[in-house]
């Protein structure tokens, strides 16, 4: 009777384990994802910074560059 109640509880504990090991692996997958996806905004917020700074210098000429208003 003590053996089988050890038994139970030994099963139980397997399978346990066993739910905790997908639910791991399935977690890691979604983090493995997640990361890539980071990665790639991170790519792209880095492009579209780049991008936004060679606008803004091509807009905004030097003052030496600039011509008068028309009212002077």
């Amino acid at each position: 009777m003590v053996l089988s109640s050890i038994e139970q509880r030994f099963e139980q504990l397997e399978t346990k384990l066993a739910y905790q090991e997908v639910t791991i692996e399935a977690l890691n997958q979604e983090v493995r994802k997640q990361q890539v996806e980071i990665d790639k905004l991170k790519e792209h917020l880095k492009l579209m910074a780049e991008r936004l700074k060679a606008h803004q210098s091509s807009i905004i000429a030097p003052l030496s560059e600039e011509t008068p208003p028309p009212h002077y």
